[in-house]
């Protein structure tokens, strides 16, 4: 895959909110930065303001770890942007967190390193040391376990909660909708919704009856109001 999927641009900022669950006006804050009451706030995910709403796919992976950041330790992410800045700048590249490479090795070293440098407070940090080794903290945990990876790139991304889903987001394939064995679960549950048993869906579209089940679990879970 490499890095030309990397900046390929695939989703709308209302698709990428949906599938990510984040408001629109989040995500388009993370993105492009806003003007508030006189202040103005730098974008999280880019460098700086380019005006287009669509995201590549480095961008729609980075957005999922600061989903996390959000979800589980509820933090305003301008605390983490002279961080994600500094990391930018060391690696020469754009988007160094859709890369598996500063979460293993060496790599982990560098990350705590920017995290000291930036003052990062230590509740935020994603690998911390524990027992004379490096760990992940819990919200890079959970942003590794949705992602796929091949040879250091993020192949595919797992949009459902529940780990045992095969639910996928595919650059490469559905526009990066979430799909199972490539079939969108929109158009699996559309069937069921026209009337259609889950026996002859899975028959039609060629998929095993629980990937059809599975479908429709993750459709309905999107239905789930979104998090401020």
């Amino acid at each position: 895959m490499g890095v030309t999927f990397l900046d390929r641009k695939i989703y709308s900022v209302a698709d990428a909110s949906n599938i990510l669950r984040v408001p629109d006006s989040t995500l388009r804050w993370w993105l492009d930065g806003r003007t508030s009451r006189g202040k103005t706030y730098p974008p999280v995910i880019r460098p700086a303001p380019t005006g287009d709403f669509t995201l590549t796919w480095a961008e729609f992976v980075e957005v999922g770890l600061l989903c996390q950041y959000r979800r589980e330790l509820h933090v305003r992410l301008h605390e983490i942007r002279t961080f994600i800045d500094r990391l930018r700048q060391k690696e020469g590249i754009e988007h160094p967190l859709a890369r598996h490479r500063p979460w293993v090795g060496e790599g982990s070293r560098l990350l705590l390193e920017m995290q000291e440098k930036s003052e990062l407070p230590g509740d935020l940090w994603l690998i911390a040391p524990a027992n004379n080794q490096l760990v992940m903290t819990d919200p890079a945990a959970s942003f590794l376990r949705r992602i796929e990876w091949e040879e250091g790139w993020p192949i595919a991304w797992k949009p459902h909660q529940d780990d045992a889903s095969p639910v996928r987001c595919l650059p490469a394939r559905r526009f990066g909708r979430p799909s199972i064995e490539g079939i969108s679960t929109e158009a699996v549950v559309e069937h069921l919704d026209g009337g259609e048993d889950e026996e002859e869906v899975a028959r039609q579209f060629g998929l095993e009856l629980e990937e059809v089940q599975w479908a429709q679990s993750y459709e309905l879970s999107r239905s789930a109001p979104l998090a401020a």
